[in-house]
């Protein structure tokens, strides 16, 4: 299994590595506008994720890894526009594009056995 550090780096070079590419776009008003939505939603996560470590509930720590996930999910999305407008490397777009991929099947597993082991509580208490 993943130890918690062992996500938080690869959130950390998720994020690190998805803005060394935004400082690389091209100047224009396009490739400006995706290079700061990107950075602030590929940095996000690893932020975020920080914040679910110190939950105050198993809700709260649900709510906060949905908004990782659903940052991630933006961070493909911008990455798949960059891709097909041609900007920066394409090889690098691609290996980013496969580790956010891992990491949206991590979350949306997290998320999904956070809900079940919190469903299971409460089934054991009304049992």
């Amino acid at each position: 299994t993943m130890k918690r550090n062992d996500l938080q780096n690869r959130l950390i070079d998720f994020g690190v590595n998805t803005t060394n590419i935004c400082e690389k776009l091209p100047a224009s008003y396009t490739a400006r506008y995706l290079a700061d939505q990107l950075c602030r939603s590929a940095l996000s996560p690893a932020l975020n994720y920080g914040e679910a470590q110190m939950a105050e509930s198993r809700k709260d720590f649900i709510h906060k890894m949905k908004v990782c996930l659903k940052e991630l999910k933006e961070s493909e999305v911008s990455l798949e526009i960059i891709s097909r407008k041609n900007y920066g490397k394409s090889e690098e777009i691609e290996k980013l594009k496969g580790e956010l991929d891992q990491l949206i099947s991590i979350f949306v597993k997290s998320v999904q056995t956070a809900r079940k082991t919190s469903t299971s509580k409460i089934n054991n208490i009304h049992s």
